[in-house]
This record gives structure tokens, sequence and C-alpha cells, in this order.
């Protein structure tokens, strides 16, 4: 397997546990950079043993690429977006590698306040912060989006223990078509098994996996009506949940979901969340 490792141990968090040995069968998500992603995102990307980061696909200004969806601690279905101002030297063809955040000082001084008006009143509020302060360390080492992006999903993985290895796409050669080019980067990692969000599932060509013996996992999260974090999962940024129950319950909620997805390839009996 080839190795690109963007971080692949925790480094903002000293009470990270010695990792598991991996499985001896691999799971990979792919995903583009997400500003804070949702925590449906979170929870694919923390199940997968390999996570590759779309960094070479055109920008998006409708996407989560360069905004994420704040809820408010207490009332998660009042929210606000947070956006990162965005230039695209190519036009509409710039890739997100490629995209700068306008006003970086501007928008850095937004996102450090917004997200502290939103969450410093929480008990784990020194938790969020340290996935803010890596995440406002992109900006000063660099003037991309993508990257900015980028280390903010990183963080919030290494303050979850997570231990697994994250690759770029533009590192690795795939075909052009949307299938082709995911099933080529699955297999190039490595991987038996593909963890496919929901949308994923709506335009998958299967075969471009089945030939490579790829397995492909619809991957699911507990549904709304289970409550606790669950029920904004797919709308507001997984900041609200370390906000609301702290890194060791959401880590402990997280490794559920994903033992509870790899039951389902496996073909054991479905664990309970």
């Amino acid at each position: 397997m080839p190795h690109s490792n963007v971080s692949s141990s925790p480094a903002t968090t000293a009470s990270c546990p010695s990792p598991d040995p991996r499985p001896s069968s691999a799971a990979v998500a792919i995903h583009q950079p997400n500003l804070f992603p949702r925590l449906s995102t979170l929870a694919k990307l923390y199940a997968a043993d390999v996570r590759i980061v779309l960094d070479d696909v055109q920008f998006t200004r409708r996407d989560y690429q360069h905004r994420a969806r704040l809820g408010q601690l207490g009332d998660p279905a009042c929210t606000q977006w947070l956006s990162l101002a965005a230039h695209l030297p190519a036009g509409r063809a710039t890739v997100i590698g490629e995209a700068l955040v306008a006003e970086p000082e501007r928008s850095r001084r937004r996102l450090a306040l917004l997200i502290e008006q939103y969450y410093r009143h929480s008990r784990y509020w020194p938790a969020v912060a340290r996935v803010v302060d890596a995440t406002l360390t992109a900006f000063d080492a660099t003037g991309r989006i993508g990257a900015v992006a980028e280390a903010s999903t990183t963080a919030l993985l290494d303050e979850l223990c997570w231990s697994g290895q994250t690759m770029l796409s533009s590192d690795l050669p795939s075909g052009n078509g949307r299938s082709e080019r995911l099933g080529d980067l699955a297999g190039l990692v490595g991987a038996t098994t593909y963890l496919c969000g929901t949308g994923g599932m709506s335009y998958l060509e299967p075969e471009y996996f089945t030939s490579r013996n790829i397995g492909v996992i619809p991957f699911r999260t507990p549904a709304e009506s289970t409550g606790e974090i669950w029920a904004s999962a797919r709308r507001i940024s997984a900041l609200w949940a370390l906000a609301t129950v702290g890194p060791q319950r959401l880590t402990q909620l997280l490794s559920a979901v994903a033992a509870f997805n790899r039951g389902l390839f496996d073909l054991r009996p479905p664990t309970t969340y």
C-alpha cells in the first residue's frame, strides 16, 4: 500500500490510547475536503482505515468545501452558516486544491470568533478550541481553501483518536469516470471495502469495485429518531456534537457506528447503537 500520510497519529489530544491493530480487511472512505464536516460525514471517515481526500476536484460554491452550518449549543435547530470567502484563480474550472481564501485575515478572525460565540460555554470547549486552533494554523501555513478545510477535518479526527491513514487523490493515478476513479483509488490503497455515502449510492457503478474484489457498504448512521447527536447529523457541523457530548462520548458513539457498518459487510448480526 502506498503511503502519503497527511495525518496518521493524533496531534491534539494527549489522552489517546495506543491504537488497536488495524483489521486485515481495509475499509476506505473517499471524500472532498469539507470545512468542519457534518457528523454523518465524520462518522464515515472515522469508520475507515484509509481516507482519501479528493483535493483535485472542481470547487463548488454551494457545497460544504468552504462552509459549515453551526448549530447553537442547546438548540441545534438554530443554525448559522460559517463560510470562507473564495477566490478562484481559474474561474469555475478551479479545483479545490487551488482555490484561495479571499481576505484571509478577515476570514480567519470570523471563523475563530463565530465558533467561540457558539460553543465557548460548553464544558467541552477546550476540545473544540483545540480543533479550531489546529484549523487556524492552516491559515498561516497556506492560503488555500482545501488545505484549511482538510485541516479542520484532520483536527476533528485527531481529537477523537482516529488512527487511520490519510492520502491525497492528487498523489494517486486514477481514471476519469466518476465511479472508475473511485474504484481505482480504492484499489491503489489496497482496500477491500469502500464506504459509500447516501448520495454516492445514487450514481455509483458497482462493477468498478467488484472487478477489483472490493465490497461496497452503503454507509449508515443511526436514524434521526434515535435522538442524542444523530437528529442533526446530516445538517450541522460535527463541532456541535463535540461541544455537546465531548470527545470521549463522541468517540464511543462513532466507534459503535463503525462496528455496525463493518457488521453489515461481514454479514454478522447487526449490533445496536
